[in-house]
């Protein structure tokens, strides 16, 4: 084989930037994209999240653990690492761990702790943790007295899809029937600036 024609099929990854990263987890697309990488960044990886403690690459690090891509699953260091993320405050994290807790995936169900990492994640302006609380506050779960928040939160939000839009079109209207009336004027009066 010539050296032009191996040099071609040898291909250098690069390492994720942080928003390319970030997007690759909004989208489920992180573990794929591993795979796809021939998991030639596994080390790298490994080694932003244990050595440099980046919150990204934490929480890539925990889902490849937690699902044995690229490495040997290990459950119990990848949740670890879950948490780690959000406790530094990475929402993607802290709306994931929620899910978990709410789901009891990995761990036993609990409602309350998972309700009250979503409310955290949607506070950082995590729409898919948004959505999902406020469908848990629609469905009659979580305190009464967030559901104010979460209805300032839907009036508040921009979402790219419209599918989004919708839901939380839908969900606002809602979660505004648990509401008393002078607390959704409030809001609208808020909201406007008014």
């Amino acid at each position: 084989m010539s050296a032009p024609s191996l040099a071609q099929e040898i291909r250098a990854v690069e390492l994720y930037s942080q928003e390319a990263l970030l997007q690759m987890l909004r989208s489920n697309q992180h573990l794929a994209r591993v795979r796809e990488d021939d998991c030639q960044l596994v080390q790298d990886i490994e080694a932003r999240a244990s050595v440099l403690k980046v919150p990204a690459y934490q929480m890539l690090w925990a889902d490849m653990l937690l699902y044995g891509v690229c490495t040997d699953k290990q459950v119990e260091l990848g949740f670890e690492y879950l948490r780690i993320a959000a406790e530094q405050g990475l929402p993607d994290a802290l709306e994931q761990l929620g899910r978990y807790y709410i789901q009891g995936r990995f761990v036993v169900v609990d409602e309350p702790y998972g309700l009250h990492l979503l409310h955290l994640a949607a506070s950082m302006g995590h729409q898919r943790a948004l959505l999902a609380l406020a469908g848990h506050y629609v469905a009659g779960k979580g305190s009464p007295r967030d559901y104010p928040q979460v209805y300032q939160w839907l009036h508040e939000a921009e979402f790219q899809q419209d599918s989004d839009r919708q839901q939380a079109q839908q969900f606002k209207q809602q979660l505004a029937m648990h509401l008393p009336p002078s607390v959704r004027e409030q809001t609208r009066r808020s909201v406007l600036g008014r």
